[in-house]
């Protein structure tokens, strides 16, 4: 049975680990659930099975932090404990892919937490919808997000490779098809604390805001509304 009802969080700014510590829960309720309803349907294959498997989207913001995936290195980290009490900063090594990132106040981090197997088990066409849902977002406000061949996430002139710069960033991490982890969409976002590390990996690359971009400051809750939205349409699901 699939179920495309998607439970909508806005857990505000939020503490990292808090949040990391939730979205593993909600990971390991939903991976029991489905391991349940399997062995259910294989003891009794007659029974009709009406059980569904829950889906969320989560967004929130997050105090300074730096978050290091399974496949990055550490030295991509430029302060040392001192440097991070200094910017007020948290460091955590995480179990999602991808290297280094920033998160903190005036981005949008968004983690859905959804079992492909309502939607589509195809990791690389999750991450393309994701994607694609900040692109059209950032279309709302006539800045042409792109996709970078090679890279994850969402950028600004891919094509002119002196120029690119990415405002999006992307790691998930994915368990019999359940997901965490996601997006940080940087729209206010302070981008001094980018210098503190090699984003992503990437140390001839630029990062950018929304606010960067149009020279303003920008109404996140306007755009946490629009993400919400295209995501929604994006992966058909029906939000509540």
């Amino acid at each position: 049975m699939k179920n495309k009802q998607v439970i909508f969080q806005d857990w505000g700014l939020t503490d990292y680990k808090v949040a990391w510590d939730r979205q593993e829960a909600m990971l390991a309720d939903t991976v029991k659930l489905k391991t349940e309803i399997r062995d259910l349907k294989m003891e009794s294959p007659e029974i009709l099975v009406d059980i569904a498997t829950p889906n969320y989207l989560v967004f929130c913001e997050h105090p300074h932090v730096y978050t290091l995936g399974k496949s990055g290195k550490p030295e991509h980290l430029l302060l040392d404990e001192n440097g991070l009490k200094e910017k007020n900063a948290t460091y955590y090594p995480i179990n999602r892919g991808g290297d280094i990132t920033y998160h903190g106040p005036g981005q949008i981090v968004s983690y859905p937490i959804l079992d492909l197997d309502n939607f589509f088990t195809d990791i690389h066409l999750y991450l393309r919808t994701l994607e694609e849902a900040v692109i059209l977002t950032m279309a709302d406000y006539g800045l042409k997000g792109e996709r970078y061949p090679g890279y994850t996430g969402v950028w600004l002139e891919p094509e002119m490779p002196e120029k690119a710069r990415k405002i999006c960033a992307m790691g998930v991490r994915c368990s019999r098809w359940v997901t965490m982890h996601g997006l940080a969409f940087n729209v206010n976002t302070d981008l001094d604390y980018f210098k503190n590390i090699v984003p992503c990996g990437i140390d001839d690359k630029a990062v950018t805001s929304m606010q960067a971009e149009l020279g303003h400051v920008v109404d996140i809750n306007e755009v946490k509304k629009n993400l919400k939205h295209h995501i929604s349409v994006l992966f058909e699901m029906d939000m509540v």
